[in-house]
């Protein structure tokens, strides 16, 4: 059945079903599962690498080196899918998606090629840049990489190492002696690398988002670069890549709220019918969830065509057409950040009216769809997003490029 089948509208070209037919089955067992793995803490690591031996987090790499060479629109597509069988599952592979961008991004032929073909043949990249703490807001990391008798290593403690549990790689941001700030790429199994499993928010509890120690860990020459060297829309991908699981989240918790309806034989006295599936006010309660599932996808695949306009102009080396399409695309996805946000948090709360006091119970973990949103939503605080956006209609200002966190 096609996404408009199920009503969730048309994918982002006439491709997009056959594209996403390659996937369907494995999201269909990642979301089979999704329950037990959030009751028994289960992490999804035999979910992640079948979407790995799928090809799945190869589709952005070029045909000409294995991958599927689809278009922004399609992967923000895929992820809400993925986001609507396991949202944990999605964010795991958000730092991954990232750096695949910075790949085909990066002018250092060799290097570009050397990991396009990595990745190609399953190659996962996880998290390694954020620092919990006092890190300074203006880059300065505590984690530092240095040289002795020509051997490059690096220490530090990172802390959101999202998805390194289940990579093969880390990308690991670090200061170096010369004060200038740098991107490393490690093995996770590398000598020295130590991933813990401590990651203790009330949502996403399995997205590995611990904390990881780099003790001394060697690190090929080849495998350091500027940490600059980044995409210029890496700031709105990153924060598409949130909304796009949220919006998957609205889909399942739709989805869950109208079979649990469809199959409840028990109703309140209160209530307009015998079955509570012939009810019209909570017909009208489970309608309100689609519609904000809906129109969440619809915000998320227009923000995608923008950061495709991003990634087209960045092909152009043309500084002021890509400064232009940076600078909106940052604003288009914070014009729908707060609108996502709280369709989702809304919906994912309002689901409960649907039915009884047995959709409380910790078995049926519908309360992980809240919890999983509120949690994705803390990420850069949307009220910020709706002041860049009147602050662009009131006074003509474009969004500030790339926010850090951190001590001023």
């Amino acid at each position: 059945m096609t996404r408009v089948h199920e009503g969730w509208g048309q994918g982002p070209d006439d491709h997009y079903e056959a594209l996403a037919d390659r996937f369907r089955c494995i999201f269909s067992d990642i979301r089979a599962g999704a329950v037990d793995r959030e009751v028994n803490r289960k992490l999804p690591h035999d979910e992640i690498r079948l979407l790995v031996d799928a090809g799945f987090t190869a589709v952005r790499v070029p045909e000409e080196f294995g991958g599927a060479g689809i278009s922004l629109p399609a992967l923000f597509s895929l992820l809400v899918e993925l986001g609507e069988a396991d949202s944990n599952v999605a964010q795991s592979l958000r730092a991954h998606f990232s750096f695949v961008e910075i790949v085909l991004n990066s002018d250092r032929k060799q290097w570009r090629e050397t990991w396009l073909r990595r990745i190609a043949v399953g190659a996962v990249v996880g998290a390694g840049r954020s620092e919990a703490g006092n890190d300074v807001r203006q880059g300065i990391r505590s984690t530092r990489l240095t040289q002795t008798n020509g051997v490059w290593r690096l220490s530090g403690t990172k802390f959101y190492s999202t998805g390194l549990l289940y990579s093969d790689w880390a990308d690991v941001s670090a200061s170096g002696d010369d004060g200038e700030i740098y991107a490393v790429t490690v093995r996770t199994d590398a000598e020295g690398v130590v991933r813990e499993d401590d990651w203790s928010g009330f949502g996403q509890r399995l997205t590995a988002s611990g904390t990881t120690h780099y003790h001394d860990v060697v690190v090929e020459e080849a495998e350091i670069r500027p940490d600059k060297q980044r995409f210029p829309y890496s700031q709105a991908f990153l924060q598409l890549a949130h909304l796009a699981t949220l919006a998957g989240i609205g889909r399942a918790a739709a989805s869950e709220a109208a079979l649990a309806v469809r199959e409840r034989k028990r109703s309140f006295s209160s209530g307009n019918s015998a079955l509570v599936r012939d009810d019209p006010q909570i017909l009208q309660v489970v309608g309100r969830l689609r519609g904000a599932a809906y129109a969440a996808g619809a915000l998320v695949l227009q923000n995608a065509f923008a950061l495709e306009r991003a990634w087209v102009a960045s092909r152009s080396r043309d500084e002021e057409r890509i400064r232009e399409a940076r600078e909106m695309t940052d604003l288009e996805v914070a014009q729908a950040q707060s609108i996502v946000i709280e369709l989702i948090l809304q919906s994912t709360s309002l689901l409960f009216d649907t039915l009884g006091a047995s959709s409380t119970l910790a078995a049926n973990a519908l309360d992980r769809f809240w919890r999983n949103a509120r949690t994705l939503a803390t990420h850069n605080p949307r009220f910020y997003k709706d002041r860049i956006a009147g602050d662009f209609a009131v006074n003509g200002n474009p969004p500030p490029d790339q926010w850090k966190v951190g001590v001023a």
